[in-house]
Order: structure tokens, then sequence, then C-alpha cells
């Protein structure tokens, strides 16, 4: 499994137009891409401006294919003005040993 972390940094009065945004490309993420099989939003209870979101895909094919996506596209363009500070990491998920 492919594991995608993404921490934002919000713009000062911004979180009221940017959680709707992040809240529908997660769901349509789920909902239309095969190879998305988990996308959780979290927010931080001690920084109003802190975004996190851990978003799990079958292999780096299908995250390629959810950055492709239209509602990807269409999210990263509106949210473009609304995010002061953004950083991605890439992962290998590591399966318990039974």
């Amino acid at each position: 499994m492919y594991v995608v972390t993404v921490r934002f940094r919000i713009a000062a009065g911004k979180m009221t137009e940017f959680l709707p945004l992040i809240r529908e490309n997660a769901r349509r993420s789920v909902a239309d891409e095969p190879g998305c099989t988990q996308f959780d939003v979290c927010v931080s209870p001690h920084h109003g401006d802190a975004v996190f979101l851990y978003e799990i895909y079958q292999d780096r094919k299908a995250f390629d294919e959810h950055v492709a996506s239209a509602h990807f596209k269409a999210f990263d363009q509106a949210s473009a003005l609304l995010v002061a500070e953004k950083a991605v990491e890439l992962f290998a998920r590591v399966e318990p040993v039974a």
C-alpha cells in the first residue's frame, strides 16, 4: 500500500473556505477512485490553522491517477490562495505480521 501524508498551514481566516473543499476532495477520492482506500482529513485542536491528511492508495499508480483526476485539479486550483504552507510525504505501508 502507498501512503501519502499532507500537512497544510491554512492562511489566516481561510479555514472555513478550505475545509469544505478538502472534505469534498476526500469524499470524491474514496467514492470515485478504486485505488484510494482511505482519505482522512484531520484538524488540530491546538493549532487552528493546521490540517493533516492521511491517504492510502493501492499503489503509486493509483496515487498518480488521483493527482490527475478532475476533482483533485479543481480542489488544487480552488484552494491555492487559501494555503500558506503545504508539505507532502510519501510512504510504503508496512503490513503487520500475523
